[in-house]
C-alpha cells in the first residue's frame, strides 16, 4: 500500500519516465488541473530516475532504508526559478500546517469533482478509498470527512486565494464553492460515515 504522505517516494518507485508519461497525459486531458513543473525533467537531466538507478529524491542503498538526498536541493532551486511563481523571486515562509493544506486541499477539491459528477454513490466511498488506497490516516475518517472537520469554507477560501496567486491548479470546484457558501457539509449528512467505523476497526489509530 502506498504511503499517502510521500508523493516523492511514489515518483521514485514508479520511475520518472513512467511518471512523466502519465503526467503529460493528465496535462492534455485536464490542462487547468495540472501543475506544470519542470522538476521531473530536471531530475532526469541530472541522471536521476528514482529507485530504478538508486538516485532520486532519496538515496537507495541495498540493505538500508531510503534516505533523503540533500544534493537534490540545487535542482529544486532551479525548478523554483524556472516556474517564476515565487513572489519577488524569493521563496515564501509558510508553516507546516500551510504545507499540509496546500498538498491536501487540492485532493479534497478533486474529491468534490468526483462527487459532483456522481462517479461514486456517497462521500464515504471516497473516504474508504483514501484510507485503503492512499494510507490516509484512518482516525481522520477519510479525505472528505476530514475536510468537513476542517471546514468546507476554509478549504474553499484557501484554494481561492492560492488560485489567484499560483494559477488554476488551485481553482475551487463548483461543488466545493456551492457547499462552502451555503454552509452545507461535503458529506451527505452530519453523521459519522460507516467507513469511519470500518476503517478504524481494521487499521490501528495513529497520528497524522
Amino acid at each position: 500500500m502506498l504511503l499517502f504522505c510521500n508523493t516523492c517516494r511514489l515518483q521514485d518507485v514508479s520511475g520518472y519516465g513512467v511518471f512523466l508519461a502519465v503526467w503529460k497525459e493528465f496535462a492534455k486531458a485536464f490542462p487547468d488541473r495540472v501543475f506544470m513543473s519542470p522538476l521531473i525533467e530536471l531530475l532526469m537531466k541530472n541522471g536521476r530516475n528514482g529507485k530504478i538507478n538508486g538516485k532520486g529524491y532519496y538515496i537507495y542503498e541495498k540493505g538500508s532504508k531510503p534516505k533523503p538526498d540533500p544534493s537534490i536541493l540545487p535542482i529544486i532551486e532551479e525548478c523554483r526559478r524556472q516556474t517564476k511563481l515565487m513572489p519577488a523571486g524569493k521563496p515564501i515562509t509558510i508553516s507546516d500546517k500551510e504545507i499540509l493544506e496546500m498538498v491536501l486541499f487540492p485532493v479534497v477539491n478533486e474529491a468534490c469533482r468526483v462527487l459532483d459528477e456522481e462517479v461514486v454513490v456517497r462521500a464515504s466511498d471516497l473516504d474508504t478509498t483514501s484510507v485503503l488506497g492512499m494510507s490516509f490516516p484512518s482516525h481522520r475518517g477519510g479525505i472528505v470527512f476530514w475536510a468537513d472537520t476542517v471546514g468546507a469554507n476554509h478549504v474553499y477560501k484557501s484554494l481561492k486565494e492560492w488560485s489567484e496567486a499560483y494559477g488554476s491548479f488551485y481553482k475551487p470546484s463548483k461543488y466545493l464553492e456551492e457547499r462552502a457558501i451555503k454552509g452545507i457539509p461535503l458529506v451527505t449528512n452530519n453523521l459519522i460515515p460507516f467507513s469511519f467505523f470500518f476503517i478504524s476497526f481494521y487499521f490501528p489509530l495513529c497520528p497524522m
